[in-house]
């Protein structure tokens, strides 16, 4: 059973979240809280698998607390809800130890598949939030593009092969145990590859090295190739 604190200062948002939760059974909501402050306590108190929290809060807003969530209960995954036009506030919390993001108005079952995403060890960005961190990375014109590309492409070729095969999968979202099914290798040695990885490329978590990954042109390709090969 995966564990769950909801925070967010709107009853209504939290009811709804809440409810989408239920309709699997294999998690439960074992508490809610209206602000960062609360949430932070609430998860010393409970130590919820997964903390799914409003970017926007008032007083400690959720950016706040998945620093102190990451700080005092690292082994709680933390998922923030976002909407449209806050792009700055999500790579702010990239680099706070958020490894899920979601937006509010998205489907339901990508509310459940982050969740279980997060608690099994992955990163995960929902397809629109993922299209707004991309966006937003690209701005700047083609001089500031080719210049994130080739700073990301340098931090990644001081990696070892098999950790830029990790990379790549990790940047799809896979958790351990699926990178380590791809790559037929044990799920301990994947863990040891991840915790290199974040290392070697200055990351925090996983989802600001699959941020590194996407900029540096680093993705998983059709099976029988390596994910880093070119052509």
């Amino acid at each position: 059973m995966i564990r769950i604190l909801i925070a967010d200062d709107e009853p209504m948002i939290r009811a709804g979240v809440r409810a989408v939760l239920a309709t699997d059974p294999g998690l439960t909501v074992v508490a809610e809280a209206a602000d960062g402050r609360q949430a932070v306590e609430l998860v010393r108190r409970h130590r919820p698998h997964v903390a799914v929290l409003d970017i926007r809060m008032p007083g400690t807003d959720g950016i706040s607390a998945a620093a102190e969530i990451r700080r005092t209960v690292p082994a709680t995954g933390v998922v923030m809800l976002t909407t449209f036009g806050e792009d700055e506030y999500i790579l702010r919390a990239l680099g706070e130890g958020a490894t899920g993001f979601l937006i509010k108005s998205g489907e339901p079952e990508e509310l459940v598949a982050g969740v279980r995403a997060v608690a099994d060890g992955a990163a995960y960005l929902s397809p629109k939030v993922a299209a707004r961190v991309v966006a937003h990375l690209a701005a700047g014109g083609a001089g500031v593009r080719a210049g994130r590309r080739s700073a990301a492409r340098a931090r990644v070729d001081a990696l070892t092969a098999r950790e830029r095969d990790v990379l790549a999968f990790l940047g799809g979202g896979l958790s351990n145990g699926q990178i380590a099914r791809r790559l037929k290798l044990a799920e301990g040695t994947v863990k040891a590859h991840v915790s290199s990885i974040l290392a070697r490329l200055g990351v925090d978590n996983r989802a600001a090295a699959a941020v590194v990954a996407h900029e540096a042109g680093v993705v998983p390709v059709a099976p029988g190739r390596l994910p880093y090969e070119e052509g």
